[in-house]
Parts: C-alpha cells; sequence; structure tokens
C-alpha cells in the first residue's frame, strides 16, 4: 500500500504568480480545506486587527485558492499542466462567483453589529438557514424582505417569557462589525463613508421628529384656539361691547341692643358683642334673601319692570311675563347680603341698571329689615309685659274690693273707728262706776245715823239704780247678750278682718307693680336696634361688568375644562391601548 506524498499548504495571495496560474481574470475558485481557518463567509469570534482587515483582504483577493505545489507547477518543462479531478471539482460556479460579490457589497455598506443580528434572527424566523450574518442579509433581500425596515425590526421584539423560551442561537452574541479604517480599497470610484451614512440617517431620523413635531404642535394650537380662544373672544366681546352697564350701591349695618343692667353670670360675657345678636342677625340675612322680600321689593319699587326694560341685554333681561322663580334669581344675582360673625356686621350690595333704582332699593331693603328686627323680639317683649300687667290688674282689683268691704262696713254699722268707739264707752262705764261707788259710799254713811234722813237717802239709792242702769246700759253696747250686730265687739270683728285684708290685698297689688316694672325693664332690654354704619350711597360709575377680570375668568375656566377633558381622554387611551 502506497501514500501519497504529503505535500507542504500555502496561501497563494494576488502578488503571486501563482494566482494568475490557477484562477482565471474575472473568476474566483477555491478548495475549501479543513485547514483554512477563515473560510469565506462564515464569521467567527476574532480579535479586532484581523477584523479590521478581513473586508480589505475580501476587497483585494475575492477569493483565495490553496493549490498543491507539484500539481499547481506542472513538470517543469514548459508544459501547461493538465486538469485534474480535483481542480475541476473546485472550481467556483457563476452563482457562487455572484454570491462572493453581493457579500463583498455588503460587507462595504457598513453594517452595524446590531443589525447584523436583527438580519439574523429575522432570517430564522423566515425559516431560513444562513451561514453569517451577512448571508442573512442577502437571503432575505433575494426574498425581497428588507431586513431593516421598521415593522420587520419590531416583529422581532417578543416578551421576556418568549425570549427565554427561544432557541439557544437566539441568545448566541454575535460579534460586532468594526468598519475598516485608514485600509485603501480596490472599489472603482468614491463612495460616502460610514459615518457620513449614519449622519444622514440621524439628520433623516431628526428631520422627522421635528416635521412630526411640528404639525401636533399645530394640531394643539388648533384645539387650544378652538376649544379656548374662541370661546374667550366671544366672552371678551360680551363684556366688553354687548353688556349693559350695572351700578352697584353698598351700604353695611349692625343689629345691637340694649345694654343689660345685670351684667352677672355668663350672660354679661357676650354682652355688648356681635355674638349676642348673631342669631338676630344671621335672620335678618336669610330674610333680606328670601322671596318675600323680593316680592315686597316688587309691590314697592318695581323689581320685574325695570329688569324687563329693553335696555338691558338679552342675557341679563329678564322676559316679557317673567314667573316668580325667573325674577328670584335675578334678585340673588344682583341683591347680595353678606355677615361677618366677628364683628357683626351686616353687608349689603344691590345692583340694578341706574344708580337711583339701586340707592332706592338699598333703602326699601333696610327699612325691611328694621321691621324684621322689631317683630323678631316682639312677641317675647309682648308675652313679658302681658303677664305682669295682668298679675297686676288682678291685685289691685282685689285689693280694691277689700277697701270696698272695709268702707261698706262702716256706713252700715255707723263706726268710723271700733277701736275708738269702744275706748270711749269704756271711758264713760269707768267714770259711771266711779260716781255708782261714790253715791254706795254716801248711802252707807247715811244709813250709818240713827235716824238717817230719808229723804237724803232715797235720793241716794235713787242716784245708785240710775247709776246701775247706765253702767248696764253702756256695757250692753259692747257686747250684746243676743248675738245681733249692732254690738261694737262684732262690730270691731268684722271691721278689723276687713282691714287685714285690705292689707293683704295692698301687699300683693305692690308685689305686681314691681313685677310689672321688672318686665317692663326685661322688655327694653330685649328690643333690638338696627344701627347703619355704612350709608347707601348712589355711585356716579358703573360698577359691572368688569370685562377684564370677568375676560381673564372666563380663559381660565375653559382652559381648565380643557385640561381636565385632554387628561381624561388621554389615561383613557393608554388603558385601552394597554
Amino acid at each position: 500500500m502506497t501514500t501519497k506524498p504529503k505535500v507542504k499548504k500555502f496561501r497563494i495571495r494576488r502578488s503571486s504568480p501563482l494566482a494568475g496560474a490557477v484562477a482565471a481574470p474575472g473568476t474566483a475558485t477555491a478548495l475549501p480545506l479543513k485547514n483554512n481557518p477563515d473560510p469565506v463567509g462564515v464569521s467567527e469570534p476574532h480579535s479586532p486587527a484581523r477584523a479590521e482587515l478581513q473586508p480589505t483582504a475580501a476587497a483585494t483577493a475575492p477569493r483565495l485558492t490553496r493549490v498543491k505545489a507539484p500539481e499547481a507547477l506542472g513538470d517543469g518543462f514548459g508544459t501547461p499542466p493538465s486538469p485534474s479531478i480535483t481542480q475541476n471539482a473546485s472550481i467556483s460556479s457563476t452563482d457562487e462567483v455572484n454570491e462572493e460579490t453581493g457579500m463583498d457589497d455588503l460587507r462595504r455598506e457598513g453594517l452595524t453589529g446590531r443589525q447584523l443580528r436583527m438580519a439574523r434572527r429575522l432570517a430564522h424566523k423566515h425559516g431560513l438557514a444562513p451561514t453569517s450574518d451577512f448571508d442573512a442579509v442577502r437571503q432575505l433581500r433575494a426574498r425581497g424582505i428588507d431586513p431593516f425596515e421598521r415593522s420587520n425590526m419590531l416583529e422581532l421584539v417578543v416578551p421576556q417569557s418568549s425570549a427565554q423560551g427561544s432557541d439557544a442561537d437566539q441568545r448566541v452574541q454575535l460579534p460586532q462589525t468594526i468598519h475598516p479604517a485608514g485600509v485603501p480599497s480596490t472599489e472603482v470610484g468614491p463612495r460616502p463613508s460610514p459615518r457620513a451614512e449614519r449622519a444622514r440617517e440621524i439628520h433623516d431620523i431628526q428631520r422627522d421628529i421635528s416635521r412630526r413635531r411640528r404639525r401636533k404642535s399645530l394640531l394643539l394650537l388648533a384645539r387650544l384656539a378652538f376649544f379656548v380662544g374662541l370661546p374667550t373672544l366671544i366672552a371678551g366681546y360680551y363684556y366688553f361691547v354687548i353688556a349693559t352697564p350695572m351700578y352697584a350701591t353698598k351700604s353695611e349695618f349692625v343689629i345691637q341692643q340694649a345694654d343689660s343692667q345685670s351684667p352677672g353670670g355668663l350672660g354679661g360675657l357676650f354682652s355688648g358683642t356681635g355674638f349676642a345678636t348673631s342669631q338676630d342677625s344671621i335672620a335678618v340675612q336669610s330674610y333680606l334673601q328670601s322671596r318675600d322680600a323680593m316680592l315686597r321689593l316688587d309691590r314697592d319699587e318695581g323689581f320685574k319692570a325695570h329688569f324687563t326694560a329693553p335696555d338691558i341685554d338679552a342675557i341679563q333681561r329678564l322676559p316679557a311675563d317673567p314667573t316668580n322663580e325667573q325674577a328670584y334669581k335675578v334678585f340673588k344675582n344682583n341683591v347680595e347680603i353678606g355677615y361677618d360673625p366677628s364683628e357683626g356686621i351686616i353687608k349689603m350690595e344691590v345692583v340694578a341698571a341706574s344708580p337711583e333704582a339701586s340707592a332706592q332699593w338699598s333703602n326699601r331693603l333696610i327699612g325691611y329689615a328694621e321691621e324684621q328686627v322689631d317683630n323678631l323680639t316682639q312677641r317675647l317683649r309682648a308675652d313679658q309685659m302681658q303677664g305682669a300687667m295682668e298679675s297686676f290688674q288682678v291685685a289691685e282689683d282685689k285689693m280694691m274690693a277689700a277697701q270696698l268691704r272695709v268702707l261698706e262696713l262702716q256706713e252700715q254699722l255707723g263706726v268710723l273707728d271700733p277701736t275708738a268707739e269702744t275706748g270711749g264707752v269704756m271711758s264713760q262705764i269707768t267714770s259711771f262706776e266711779v260716781q255708782l261707788q261714790q253715791k254706795r259710799l254716801e248711802l252707807l254713811q247715811l244709813m250709818d245715823n240713827r235716824r238717817p234722813n230719808q229723804a237724803r237717802v232715797a235720793g241716794a239709792e235713787g242716784d245708785i239704780s240710775r247709776l246701775e242702769q247706765l253702767i248696764a246700759a253702756l256695757r250692753s253696747q259692747l257686747t250684746d247678750g243676743t248675738g245681733s250686730s249692732s254690738s261694737l265687739a262684732r262690730i270691731g270683728g268684722e271691721l278689723r278682718m276687713a282691714e287685714v285684708d285690705l292689707q293683704t290685698r295692698t301687699l300683693l297689688m305692690q308685689q305686681s307693680l314691681q313685677q310689672l316694672e321688672t318686665a317692663r325693664i326685661e322688655a327694653n332690654r330685649q328690643t333690638r336696634y338696627l344701627s347703619m354704619g355704612v350709608t347707601p350711597v348712589p355711585p356716579d360709575e358703573a360698577t359691572y361688568p368688569r370685562a377684564f377680570e370677568n375676560t381673564l375668568l372666563a380663559f381660565l375656566i375653559f382652559a381648565g375644562v380643557y385640561l381636565m377633558i385632554s387628561l381624561t381622554a388621554s389615561i383613557l387611551r393608554e388603558q385601552v391601548s394597554a
């Protein structure tokens, strides 16, 4: 068994004379050997220096040919070598030459490593089996697919879960293509550098972004002009041109009460402050803003007729025959009542189409407030005074009845003073009894004689008998044993009872009178007074409309509404797209 002699393998370069002997001009032949460290079209990891020289070697020698020295040189006598089976098999076809030429063109395009990786992934997605990144680009373009189109690149973006379950070749980080710097190229004619191409693409992207931003800005300005600018312009035109000038009359008043004479206790802490009359002030404020006040103002001053006049603009004017509700809405807009609880001051502003009407309406409303203040405490004061007056009247009537009873008894019995009458009778009885004792002594003295004088004895006995009868008669006047009403004792008892009753009724009447005076003082304390702080004065210039302030307020309102609607729409669109 014989073996072929081993010949040393070497690389034939373009400058070598063997390159012309083996490869014909315009063709590229190759002998794929397993010892070739850099087969054309296969991308493998290599150093930056080698990657930098690879495009240049491909451009200068499209295809390197590896031959054996004896077979390539012939027999040495000028006889051309005969083609062998090995040489015929290593000659590249026209498709391979075109493929290599296309690969060279792709290398000269200056594609980045990211673009090449995206092309390889897209090729795998379409079921292709490229041998290199450039081959993936070539095969995709051969099928009419642009691997660098935005839609095709977005199709490669997959979720993290699917990326984790993909094949191992999708996770391979392929090396980036490094553009040659300063290496001469065999390409005929000038070509733009990769940096220029990249700058041009970046410029195109920036120009597209600016164009889209300009378009969105124009759309935003159009929306703002339609939804914010136009309504604001209409509102400003109304306030500056159409709105009827209105005149406002301002006034301030406070509700006060009489000072308390007994400031002791917790009630005296708030006397003289706004808290003492806060309820009355709030009640007056509510009344001035009620429908009753509007109806009274319409009856007295013609409120509805004033706002139905044709010289008022259509927005503020009432219809020809307005209802009470329509007039009440205008009344609330043109009559503003404010209450300051810290000071107890009620502030009122009345707006009308003329200054005279505004001032007159203010005076009318202040009059209504005074009536309402009087009515707030009138019932309480009336109840207090009525009870005291009734008690005093009853006590006075009973005292008069007792006085009449005493007078009747005095007239009926004919005794002015029973005590004096009884004292007089008793004094008479005493004097008569003294005389009786003297007569009895005289009689005893006469009877002590042996021969008394009968005449004197009879006279003494007569005097004694008469004195006894007189004393008995006087005593019968004091106490009549028959129980008749003519006795002084009975008359004195009845008169004393009548006098005691009269004294009692007199004391009760005095107490009722004192209660009446106390009730009158309390009623005076419950009285409320309306004191004017600022009197209503008609203005000489129109107060409303405040054109600039109202226009600015309308702009802010429309801008806020547009902002809220746009934010809501953006949030809903984001939620729907998610």
